[in-house]
């Protein structure tokens, strides 16, 4: 039996912990030991979850230890999944059940997928994926390393999210478009062209924000 360690004991570490509890490795591939977070007092005032055990930067892997990290924000998941993985960590993925990967799907390690995600054919996703609830994908989707999909966004067919790109809630990508390296998409924004590295773009068209 392996021990899931979730890191960051924050609002999505919360929402983490149940999708670790509703998915079917619970209590038959592992038991959930705790958080790591450096907040120490960040599930004061709420009950019925496990203990923070530790900061990252602190904690000492033990034999049995396997991992998910809970963070939202594609800078710090990269930081503290690299600090884990410089110690020697294993991560593994956690599916909801009710999520379906159809025909040839293909998906790699530190995988968080919420419920009801349909991801279709022939899709790739790489490691350190984050899939919120709802969201569809189009067949042959390629979702790059660390990369980042909200609740209700959607991709269509042959869409190419560079890694550590973002999707945010209700975000569309039209067919064939590309989301490039470091790029944001807003809230309820439609992409119907390539998204430039490292950029932010919001609304019907999505266009590029300035800051």
């Amino acid at each position: 039996m392996k021990n899931l360690i979730i890191i960051g004991a924050r609002g999505f570490g919360r929402e983490v912990y149940d999708l670790a509890t509703q998915c079917s490795g619970y209590n038959i591939e592992y038991v959930v030991k705790g958080f790591l977070d450096d907040k120490i007092d960040a599930l004061n005032g709420f009950e019925n979850y496990p203990q923070i055990i530790s900061s990252v930067e602190d904690y000492e892997i033990q034999e049995n230890d396997v991992f998910v990290c809970a963070l939202g924000t594609v800078k710090w998941k990269k930081h503290y999944a690299e600090l884990i993985l410089e110690k020697g960590g294993r991560f593994i993925n956690l599916i909801h059940p009710s999520t379906k990967l159809n025909t040839n799907v293909c998906v790699g390690e530190g995988l968080i997928v919420f419920m009801y995600a349909n991801i279709s054919n022939d899709c790739i996703i790489a490691d350190f994926v984050t899939i919120q609830g709802y969201v569809g994908l189009g067949h042959d989707t390629k979702i790059k390393k660390w990369a980042h999909l909200s609740s209700y966004s959607f991709t269509g067919g042959f869409v190419v999210l560079e890694e550590e790109s973002t999707l945010n809630t209700r975000a569309t990508i039209l067919p064939h478009v590309i989301v490039r390296k470091g790029a944001t998409v807003g809230a309820a924004s439609l992409v119907i062209k390539n998204v430039k590295e490292n950029t932010t773009v919001f609304g019907i068209p999505a266009k590029k924000l300035e800051f």
